[in-house]
């Protein structure tokens, strides 16, 4: 219940507008440029991922993982794969979106962002914590990818493969 509230809150609220797009190029080009917000808690885990490697006190290096240096290497890989996933549905909701409702696009990177660093710190407070995290990035995704899917097979089914 908080995701809508949180995206609602801050489309009414928050005073911007998506630039005008009016084709489908300069749409894409500006999920784009709003995905590489999206990327930051990503690069942030990856540094401390590799600083929390170094600083590790494992006599080998390759061996088995301390929990410090595993929490951040299961944040990062599990950061990747929602983020493509995130991505792509952006890209195919810029497209299927009007023009006055764009200034979702990111507002639901922003969200993507905020919900994974949420989930990184509840992550490492403790694995029973994490869902409401998780919850914040995985529920927008599903809803992206719903509307998506409708979009695509009910309100344009002739445009489908054009």
């Amino acid at each position: 219940f908080l995701c809508p509230c949180l995206v609602y809150g801050a489309y009414v609220f928050l005073p911007f507008d998506a630039p005008l797009l009016p084709t489908l190029s300069s749409r894409l080009v500006y999920t784009l440029r709003c995905a590489a917000f999206a990327t930051f808690p990503i690069v942030l885990g990856m540094m401390v991922s590799g600083i929390s490697r170094l600083c590790s006190s494992a006599l080998e290096p390759f061996g088995d993982l301390q929990r410090e240096v595993e929490l951040h290497r299961t944040y990062v890989s599990q950061s990747v794969q929602l983020f493509i996933l995130y991505f792509f549905n952006l890209a195919v909701l810029a497209t299927y979106l009007p023009q006055e409702l764009l200034k979702l696009i990111p507002l639901l990177t922003g969200l993507f962002a905020i919900s994974r660093l949420i989930y990184w710190l509840s992550y490492a407070i403790g694995r029973s914590f994490r869902a409401f995290g998780f919850s914040m990035t995985f529920l927008p995704l599903l809803a992206m990818l719903l509307w998506n899917i409708y979009s695509m097979f009910v309100l344009e089914p002739e445009n489908l493969l054009a």
